[in-house]
């Protein structure tokens, strides 16, 4: 963006947050300042993306935007990480330390939960108010809202994505090249390539079982057996699920026999997602199977070799949804500059801004998206999400799930239990949670 567009757009949100602002304490009329002490006040914000990221990009931008608008009002970021938010959210959030917005992870057992327990603000009003459900149709909207059980896709408005994302496989194109290997367009010839870089030494999927990424792969192995209806009754309860059914037997057993195969490290299960990021961006492997949100940092960070994408052949859905939601703490004493702070992430500029550093926004303009690779990223996004194709994630049905599908995972890649065990394991807490909710 040249500097008198940016000086623009600045003014233009200046002027809109000034016509629309809440005209409660701390609006841009009273300098900053609570109505009681005449303090200053401070924005306490708490997110998980790394600053070269396409959201951390778009998001320090929307931090000068704010306080640009908010004379006297200061943001105060902590960068927090994803499995520190996921195990303390819930004893944060009922305390005094908690934030006034962050961001969240979506699903039945993170952002629904807390909406169950209290601990969100109902954010209908604003969504109506401030035309965030007009930028956010349908099927964006289901990460959304939550019923009074905790379940997505109905109900009140308890978080506001930002952005989309999905899980793809991101490949080293110059190590294709050296071992002859092209794209592939099928789950056939998808093997037979990790054949090809097995035969020449190469492990060919870098992964970490000690995070989400390995278990995002048994789920989108198990997405190659599965329909739309078969998502819908286990990510929704609207059906029930048969945990050793076509679909996530198939995953498990796949899952362990890449391991033997030599597709995956037998040592991964004790790898972090941050350590498998890492060694992809060294060149060490062929692909990684994970989500867009590795984007805008590979664009930016490696520079030895051509990389791409592809989605992952054979499957008709993948792991994807909205992003992850900002949401307003019940206990948070801004509310209104926080409304304020998501009204401006979900600007044409920021939005924008998300777009050409590698991420996929959710109410841009297509046409100031020029950087040619975020290009196919959305284009991408937009191929899966044209064909009903984003399936959520697996850990989000039950509380605590995220932890169980890691170690279960785990124990599929090292070996330790065979996959009818596994399946039993992750079967027992998703028919307990059923029980809780009436189900």
């Amino acid at each position: 963006m040249n500097k008198s567009m940016g000086v623009a757009v600045l003014a233009a949100v200046t002027l809109a947050l000034a016509a629309c602002g809440s005209g409660g304490p701390g609006d841009a009329g009273d300098g900053g300042r609570t109505a009681a002490s005449g303090q200053p006040r401070v924005l306490k914000l708490w997110h998980y993306e790394t600053a070269d990221s396409a959201m951390g990009k778009a998001w320090a931008e929307a931090v000068k935007r704010f306080e640009a608008s908010h004379p006297g009002v200061t943001v105060k970021f902590e960068e927090k990480g994803f499995e520190q938010i996921q195990k303390t959210a819930s004893m944060v959030l009922n305390s005094d330390e908690a934030p006034d917005v962050m961001e969240y992870n979506k699903g039945n057992a993170t952002a629904g939960l807390l909406s169950k327990q209290g601990l969100l603000a109902d954010l209908s009003e604003q969504a109506t108010k401030r035309g965030w459900d007009k930028l956010l149709p349908g099927g964006l909207q289901v990460t959304a809202k939550y019923d009074d059980r905790g379940v997505m896709g109905s109900g009140k408005w308890y978080g506001v994505p930002n952005y989309g994302e999905f899980v793809m496989v991101y490949y080293n194109k110059e190590l294709f090249d050296k071992h002859g290997v092209k794209v592939p367009t099928t789950f056939d010839e998808l093997t037979a390539a990790l054949d090809t870089f097995v035969k020449a030494g190469v492990t060919p999927i870098a992964t970490a079982g000690a995070e989400y990424p390995a278990q995002q792969i048994f789920y989108q192995l198990a997405l190659t057996k599965a329909q739309r209806p078969w998502v819908d009754a286990f990510q929704s309860y609207k059906g029930k699920v048969d945990f050793h059914g076509p679909e996530f037997t198939y995953g498990a057993q796949t899952l362990a026999d890449w391991v033997k195969k030599g597709y995956l490290d037998k040592n991964s299960a004790g790898i972090k997602a941050e350590d498998m990021g890492v060694a992809f961006m060294k060149g060490t492997y062929p692909m990684m199977i994970s989500g867009s949100w590795w984007y805008g940092r590979f664009a930016s960070e490696i520079k030895k070799f051509e990389w791409g994408h592809f989605l992952f052949p054979g499957a008709a859905m993948s792991p994807g949804s909205s992003g992850n939601v900002w949401v307003v703490p019940e206990k948070s004493e801004n509310k209104d500059l926080a409304y304020d702070f998501i009204d401006i992430t979900m600007s044409k500029d920021i939005q924008n801004l998300l777009g050409n550093s590698g991420g996929v926004p959710v109410a841009a303009d297509p046409a100031a998206i020029t950087d040619p690779r975020s290009k196919e990223l959305i284009e991408s996004f937009n191929k899966l999400t044209a064909a009903d194709g984003l399936a959520f994630y697996p850990d989000w049905p039950a509380p605590g799930y995220y932890d169980v599908m890691v170690a279960g995972v785990q124990n599929l890649i090292n070996g330790s239990k065979q996959p009818a065990q596994v399946l039993d394991e992750l079967a027992k807490p998703y028919e307990d949670n059923l029980a809780d909710i009436g189900n």
